[in-house]
């Protein structure tokens, strides 16, 4: 006499055979989504990862860190393959009393990236300043304030399809705005307003779910006790939402930092010898707005002119790695910050 069926034993059917399939095309998908990110990043750590780091003492490429870009030189002296950079060629050709020289220059090959390095810095960190106190002001009104009506429903539809619109149309846009119409030129300044906006659509719809997760007791219960909608917001709002916040800004740093289109038509110079504190002199605050309304070199900026506008060659090559090396690391650095800070208020406000 056989046993009763467990009736509640797993059995094969259709649709559970579908089911599993589904979910395994799903499983290979990311599978094969992690294994590509991970072979572009493996390729770029080893290679970017030889010209930041050398064997020999201080371990770091100090130079390539420390110095402006330059053309690189390769000639022939005594019989010896020499490199050098634009500097050191002048120098070297005057030391050795040398008129005339057969030398095959290389463009933006030598020298190192601590211009772009500091420019991407300073234009992350603004566009994100200026997008941060925007995007929250703007969800604050969204969500506390505004009558829950068509012009407010219509208002959250332009803000999704904002986040939809290319790079290259900010760009555009930033140029024609900022640059054109308020005359602020090629500088950082337009480069700042106009990475915020191109940004703002992913604060305000990520600020917004913040404050909406923040439970509506903690309002009335500070109204109740006599505060205003303000300071019930301020105190009994914010904090809570911090977390949330600083999320959509780890968000909006990935998407500000990676982008040369908007900063190509609205900041970023191919080459700029100054950096942006040069032509500030403390003393004298008639000065103060040129740290602001000028351009400067960028990262994502610098690949880009390296990667398609040069000969491609050896040297190149090198700059290429070690510049995409250098600013993955530099956006890890910023993101990093955004997430301690996040992880601190998660653990200091909670409900």
């Amino acid at each position: 006499m056989q046993p009763p069926l467990n009736p509640f034993h797993r059995r094969n059917t259709k649709y559970r055979i579908a089911e599993q399939s589904v979910l395994w095309v799903i499983r290979l998908g990311t599978y094969l989504v992690l294994l590509a990110a991970s072979c572009i990043f493996l390729d770029i750590g080893i290679k970017g990862g030889r010209v930041v780091f050398q064997s020999a003492p201080p371990f770091v490429n100090v130079p390539f860190l420390t110095q402006k870009p330059e053309t690189l030189f390769v000639f022939e002296y005594h019989g010896r393959k020499m490199e050098m950079g634009d500097a050191d060629f002048r120098e070297f050709k005057r030391i050795n009393h040398i008129t005339r020289i057969q030398a095959v220059s290389y463009a933006y090959s030598a020298g190192g990236i601590f211009p772009c390095i500091v420019g991407t810095v300073l234009l992350v960190v603004g566009s994100m300043v200026i997008a941060l106190a925007i995007g929250v002001s703007s969800a604050v009104y969204l969500s506390e304030y505004s009558n829950q009506g068509m012009i407010v429903r219509a208002i959250r539809l332009s803000i999704l399809n904002l986040a939809g619109v290319p790079s290259i149309v900010f760009g555009l846009f930033g140029a024609g705005m900022f640059v054109l119409f308020f005359k602020w030129n090629v500088s950082l300044m337009a480069g700042w307003f106009t990475l915020a906006v191109m940004v703002l659509p992913v604060i305000i719809t990520a600020s917004e779910e913040a404050f909406k997760a923040v439970p509506q007791g903690f309002r009335e219960g500070a109204m109740a006790l006599g505060a205003t909608k303000w300071q019930a917001i301020r105190t009994n709002v914010l904090p809570y939402a911090l977390p949330g916040i600083l999320t959509s800004s780890i968000l909006g740093i990935a998407r500000v930092a990676g982008e040369t289109a908007p900063i190509m038509y609205t900041a970023a110079y191919a080459v700029r010898d100054e950096l942006p504190w040069q032509g500030v002199q403390m003393l004298h605050p008639s000065t103060w707005g040129n740290f602001l309304f000028q351009g400067v070199m960028a990262l994502p900026y610098h690949i880009y002119v390296v990667s398609s506008k040069i000969p491609q060659n050896e040297y190149t090559q090198r700059v290429q790695y070690g510049s995409a090396f250098v600013f993955l690391a530099v956006v890890m650095a910023v993101a990093l910050g955004s997430i301690i800070l996040r992880n601190y208020f998660r653990a200091r406000y909670k409900w």
